[in-house]
């Protein structure tokens, strides 16, 4: 799995957006989307309920959205 994909999907959840995370990031919007498009590919469940005006995390999504952070924490307590 694409540890890359993973920090985009957190990146989206903590934003509430697609535009808000590429800003973020300093990527394209489109970029953004594909990355959470092949995590969910990889993991096989999906993991956003996208709307053109909303996004809402699926159960599958709310769990991976905690062990992602939990995960993102442990590596920057470890740096």
């Amino acid at each position: 799995m694409d540890l890359n994909h993973a920090a985009q999907f957190v990146r989206v959840v903590d934003t509430g957006s697609f535009t808000a995370a590429a800003r973020d990031a300093g990527a394209s919007k489109s970029f953004v989307s594909r990355s959470v498009s092949r995590l969910e590919e990889e993991l096989g469940v999906r993991l956003l309920h996208r709307t053109t005006r909303s996004l809402q995390l699926t159960p599958a999504g709310r769990a991976y959205y905690a062990s992602a952070k939990r995960a993102k924490g442990r590596s920057s307590r470890a740096t």
